[in-house]
């Protein structure tokens, strides 16, 4: 039961990819081959929740990626996945689920399992879901007959290529990770490099421009799960207006959004990008603020922010 791209990853791993996301460097063994997380398994049902909540983001003058304008995911299909673990219990099984929170080559699966197919993005594509869903998988030790995969449907489109703000994807279903824009916001740690700057534009959490320009959307509708459409007071404030939370106003305005693992100052930072790309004279004050009273990492992107401002003035 070997992930079927095992090699690539691998590979992938090799050529240092990776970046600041270390743990897909660990347990590579565990990654390839589910019989290593869970002795005895002998299927992988792989399963999708649909999350779009709007076709637009709301008019804020800046942009979140869509998967985390409400509460985190990873809750809401825990629960789900709670409820078939005690079904497959009752048929005799032991089971382990994730939801990309454990060594699974998951796209590997799912598109052996027929759910859709790795696009050129490397993103999964389904036929009816488009590219708006989350990927989760249980593990079992249930002999169950599999589904026949499903072919590859993106022919010679490559609207998700080119449509990449920083030209992270480099070829069909090639990745260079360190690149994207949901990396350089969400996964990397550091000061984000002044090359890409103001290619992420004003985009503060994640991108889904790769995803949004799939001609399989067509055929996607919207979540009839509530708890995925956008909470309002999310996209109540100004960019300038994030400068000002303190770290207990970040706590709660993002208690149970994806968000919160980023941190304050992560954020912060890529507010001061976004601001930088897209503010005016009246942002001086924040981003001056900012630059004498945050922490080191959030006063270099406001330098950078006033400064790109200033130029355009």
């Amino acid at each position: 039961m070997r992930a079927p791209h095992a090699d690539r990853y691998l590979e992938w791993i090799e050529q240092g990819n990776a970046g600041d996301m270390g743990w897909l460097e660990r347990n590579v063994d565990r990654r390839c081959d589910p019989r290593e997380v869970l002795p005895g398994c002998q299927s992988v049902i792989s399963l999708a929740l649909n999350y779009l909540p709007a076709k637009e983001n709301p008019p804020t003058g800046y942009r979140i990626a869509r998967y985390s304008w409400n509460d985190d995911y990873h809750d809401l299909i825990e629960e789900k996945l709670k409820d078939f673990d005690l079904a497959l219990q009752d048929m005799g099984g032991v089971q382990r689920y994730y939801v990309d929170t454990g060594p699974i080559l998951e796209r590997d699966f799912a598109s052996a399992s027929g759910l859709g197919w790795n696009g050129k993005s490397t993103v999964q594509i389904h036929r009816k879901l488009g590219t708006w869903f989350f990927l989760c998988e249980i593990l079992t030790t249930l002999a169950l007959k599999p589904d026949p995969p499903s072919p590859n449907h993106c022919g010679k489109c490559t609207a998700c290529i080119d449509a990449c703000p920083t030209k992270a994807i480099t070829g069909p279903q090639k990745m260079e990770a360190t690149r994207c824009v949901s990396y350089l916001t969400i996964e990397h740690k550091g000061e984000i490099p002044t090359e890409f700057r103001r290619a992420i534009g004003d985009r503060i959490y994640g991108c889904d421009d790769c995803l949004a320009v799939c001609p399989w959307n067509k055929f996607a509708q919207l979540s009839r799960e509530a708890r995925l459409h956008a909470r309002p007071d999310i996209f109540q404030h100004s960019l300038r207006d994030f400068l000002s939370l303190s770290l207990e106003e970040f706590r709660t305005l993002f208690a149970k959004s994806p968000i919160k693992r980023i941190k304050r100052d992560r954020f912060l930072r890529n507010v001061c990008v976004a601001l930088g790309n897209t503010g005016t004279k009246d942002d001086l004050p924040a981003l001056e603020k900012a630059i004498h009273e945050e922490s080191e990492l959030v006063a270099e992107h406001a330098r950078w922010a006033k400064a790109e401002i200033t130029s355009r003035l």
